[in-house]
């Protein structure tokens, strides 16, 4: 393999995922496909402007012309492309549908058409809803999405499982539990609050901040995304998840906590229609099967994604918006 297109790699994941291959693999050539829309920061890759072996295009996966051209040019996809936050899918879940749903769909056919090698769909832990007591989703567990968002990650898993059974497209799906770390963007919960907190401006919680996340840091997930394209049978789902299930006032307060800040910072304010409780994925099989295994614990990713969002103010100030730091974004019209 020596022709990768990664979709969405102006994103949080998809960044991340472009600098772990270009510093670790010096024959990989990538061509990053990115729509530029409110998800994308082009000043996440500034440090490759002028490298020869990454190439950027502008383009959405709707347009399926475009995506037929490029994909002929490569061997291997990677699809981080999508419409991803679930506020945003509660006030427009067309958005939504026609990005994750008909998007991914013009990636897999134009895909079976090329005949490229590997196809990775990279989805979420929140197709498969809410988990009850002490259960935890394995990769057949009923898909049972509560969310706009997730009901169309859902959709385009399942659109992947059969191009790979009616095809014989060699797909690839991974789902994985919630990410953090450099580069994610500032709506979401984790740099929203470390954010707030920074600016001395109330931290929002949703409801009673019970309900638990188990959260993954970035080059984890990453080092699980090259391992499936590398050594991971086609047709196959990977969970992903590093076992650190934290409820999110827990997670609010660890943060304050480090940047020594009161609690009197945290704003319980209403949930958000939908809601999941709980998420929790068993990650025997990508264990068991490849031998991945997190290098980071929460409380040292949290750490370093604290640190990073402390150095790089230049990267995040400029993405700050009423909306983004709205304490219930869901009922806002983005």
């Amino acid at each position: 393999m020596d022709r990768l297109l990664v979709t969405g790699g102006l994103g949080f994941i998809g960044s991340n995922f472009i600098h772990d291959r270009i510093s670790r693999f010096p024959e990989l050539d990538i061509i990053n496909l990115d729509s530029m829309s409110h998800g994308s920061n082009p000043s996440s890759l500034t440090d490759l402007d002028g490298n020869l072996r990454y190439r950027f295009e502008k383009c959405d996966v709707r347009n399926i012309d475009q995506i037929t051209k490029l994909i002929q040019l490569v061997d291997v996809i990677v699809h981080f492309a999508a419409e991803t936050h679930v506020d945003r899918s509660i006030v427009n879940p067309t958005a939504f549908l026609e990005s994750n749903v008909i998007g991914t769909h013009n990636l897999l056919e134009a895909s079976r058409k090329a005949n490229v090698s590997r196809f990775i769909q990279i989805s979420t832990d929140e197709v498969y809803g809410s988990a009850t007591g002490n259960q935890s989703f394995d990769e057949n567990s009923t898909l049972n999405p509560s969310s706009p968002y997730s009901a169309s990650k859902a959709a385009a898993d399942l659109l992947a499982v059969s191009y790979h059974k009616t095809y014989g497209l060699p797909v690839s799906i991974l789902r994985c539990t919630n990410n953090f770390g450099p580069f994610q963007s500032p709506e979401k919960f984790i740099p929203k609050s470390i954010i707030r907190a920074l600016l001395n401006k109330l931290v929002p919680v949703y409801g009673d901040g019970s309900q638990v996340r188990d959260w993954i840091y970035v080059k984890d997930f990453c080092e699980a995304i090259s391992l499936v394209m590398e050594r991971g049978s086609p047709g196959n789902i990977y969970n992903v998840s590093a076992g650190n299930e934290v409820a999110n006032l827990e997670v609010v307060k660890k943060i304050l906590n480090f940047l020594r800040k009161s609690v009197g910072l945290i704003q319980f304010v209403e949930d958000r229609p939908g809601h999941d409780i709980r998420y929790s994925l068993n990650s025997h099989f990508i264990r068991e099967h490849l031998g991945w295994a997190p290098h980071f614990t929460f409380e040292a990713a949290l750490e370093l994604t604290l640190n990073w969002y402390l150095v790089n103010r230049n990267w995040w100030e400029p993405l700050l918006n009423e909306k983004i730091l709205s304490p219930t974004p869901w009922k806002e019209k983005w």
